[in-house]
């Protein structure tokens, strides 16, 4: 539970969202705040995150979109309890986090979008010595294929299932979209600074859709200086939205 957790109590959006986590293992970095920047939600649509953690994403959708109701998935009870606590704190009274493994297809009711930051290093090489970091950013092999099929699912017709993964992952992401009956319909490129290669893709698919692919311009981080771009920064400290549609 929570009380056998070390916490710190950090802030998301410039302060907007009080964000307590675990002190060790794996800490929340910018994508869930870009994730949750991306969902095209309206006031009272349902909004499912995969791997929830301790609610970073949907904690800053909240807070961008009032009267969304959102459920995040997470296998880590410690941290659904943590997740619940952080949304109490913040008055996010329409959010809720599930304990259940996605892989298990947890039945939650039918959600207008969906997102998440899978696991997606190959389980090979060095594995962290602490155990929830491992879980949380190591992949076996075909996890992602069973995440995008569990979050897919629920999804209404043409609800959006958005993504970031690294860019090696695309194809298979692609293509479990495409069997899901989610195929792929935009890709923005994150460059870490302009003229660099991107590591990290948000990838978008639309439940049922029949639109082609399109390639985004992207968004680009940090400036020469290394500091967040202005772009960046609107997202990442002022909450607004990073468009996909």
């Amino acid at each position: 539970g929570v009380s056998a957790l070390l916490t710190t109590v950090d802030h998301l959006l410039n302060g907007r969202v009080a964000y307590a986590q675990p002190a060790e293992g794996f800490r929340t970095g910018i994508e869930p705040v870009l994730l949750a920047a991306t969902v095209p939600a309206r006031p009272g649509e349902r909004v499912m995150e995969g791997g929830s953690g301790a609610g970073a994403g949907l904690l800053c959708l909240s807070a961008r979109v009032a009267g969304v109701q959102g459920v995040g998935i997470e296998r880590d009870p410690g941290l659904v309890e943590l997740a619940t606590a952080n949304a109490a704190g913040n008055n996010a009274s329409g959010l809720s986090f599930v304990a259940a493994d996605l892989a298990e297809k947890p039945d939650c009711g039918r959600f207008d979008h969906a997102f998440a930051n899978p696991p997606y290093h190959p389980a090979r090489g060095t594995v962290s010595p602490d155990p929830a970091r491992a879980l949380a950013k190591q992949a076996a092999p075909g996890l992602l294929e069973i995440w995008v099929r569990s979050m897919a699912a629920p999804l209404r017709h043409h609800g959006t299932l958005t993504f970031v993964l690294p860019a090696g992952s695309l194809p298979e992401c692609l293509a479990a979209m495409a069997v899901a009956g989610c195929p792929g319909a935009a890709l923005l490129p994150l460059w870490p600074r302009s003229g660099q290669p991107a590591k990290l893709l948000l990838v978008r698919g639309s439940k049922g859709g029949r639109m082609p692919l399109r390639l985004l311009p992207g968004l680009v981080l940090h400036g020469p200086d290394g500091c967040y771009t202005a772009a960046a920064t609107a997202i990442l400290r002022d909450g607004s939205a990073l468009p996909m549609g």
